[in-house]
């Protein structure tokens, strides 16, 4: 491949500042004040014996009578009247999070129907999810409608969500740098769509249903293009496209297929963003890609 690309330069740099003189994980921290000895406690000096005193003998005479009468033997002592037990708070229940509601056969079969333009139509009018009421615009897709790479990202940002095209911000160049050092370029044999079309408040990681009620039309997306390869770019994306739970981590330089096109799964530069020292596995993840596409993977 000759040099390296440029976006995994500082990748490297990073990893090569990390120290290896870190504390052991199980030591136990100073604030727990394990590491302090434990004073052993002093004997005590027995107690001095006092000295006896010489009670005076009582003299002789009569003895004046006491002031107040002593208590009758028989008294009964005070009453203590004890606290009622109270009965036990009644625990409120815990709010559960309501589930998905079932896609709609109807829409689903309806959507599969549409050519490009009564697609991305509907993809702008489209409210069927709770993410419509706080857009500015919703985000169908852009590249080439015939292009064989196909890459899905999670939602868009807020750039995104202002310019209605995925990928346009800080993370958008850094995926620009990726698709280049693969010899790639965004509408140029690639297509760029997200698994929710709709900006999620405060970037938040979308919601499984609202990735449901965008799931028909990712699938007539992909069943226009007709790409050879998929690309998740992220966990929402990856678990919309193979419709599991999946880790990265574990799913990374593994062939899945979605409606018979192989999937491959890698970070998004989002996260790349904030955590360099990943870049090399998503430039591993980008050429495990090209060995598949080339038919050598």
């Amino acid at each position: 491949m000759g040099l390296g690309p440029i976006w995994r330069l500082r990748a490297r740099k990073a990893e090569a500042d990390v120290t290896e003189d870190s504390a052991p994980e199980d030591s136990a921290p100073a604030w727990t004040g394990t590491a302090a000895a434990i004073a052993t406690p002093r004997a005590e000096a027995p107690p001095t014996p006092m000295a006896r005193s010489v009670e005076p003998e009582p003299a002789a005479g009569p003895q004046p009578r006491p002031a107040h009468p002593a208590a009758p033997r028989n008294a009964e002592p005070p009453r203590i009247h004890a606290a009622r037990p109270q009965p036990p708070a009644t625990p409120t229940p815990a709010a559960t999070l309501a589930a998905p509601a079932a896609p709609d056969p109807a829409r689903s079969a309806r959507i599969a129907t549409l050519d490009w333009d009564a697609l991305e139509a509907g993809i702008r009018d489209c409210k069927a999810c709770v993410l419509c009421e706080r857009r500015k615009q919703a985000v169908p897709g852009v590249g080439d409608r015939q292009a064989r790479w196909m890459l899905v990202g999670e939602g868009p940002g807020a750039e995104e969500d202002q310019r209605g095209e995925p990928f346009v911000g800080q993370a958008g160049r850094l995926l620009d740098n990726m698709l280049a050092a693969i010899g790639l370029k965004r509408g140029e044999d690639v297509y760029i769509a997200n698994a929710v079309k709709c900006r999620p408040p405060h970037n938040r990681t979308p919601e499984r249903g609202e990735i449901a009620a965008c799931l028909p039309y990712l699938d007539r997306q992909i069943a226009l293009v007709q790409p050879q390869l998929l690309i998740a770019l992220g966990r929402p994306a990856a678990q919309a496209l193979l419709d599991r739970e999946i880790a990265i981590s574990a799913a990374r330089g593994k062939r899945f297929e979605r409606a018979g096109v192989a999937v491959v799964v890698t970070y998004h530069p989002a996260y790349l963003l904030r955590n360099p020292q990943d870049k090399a596995k998503a430039w591993e993840d980008l050429c495990f890609a090209r060995r598949l596409m080339a038919g050598t993977g």
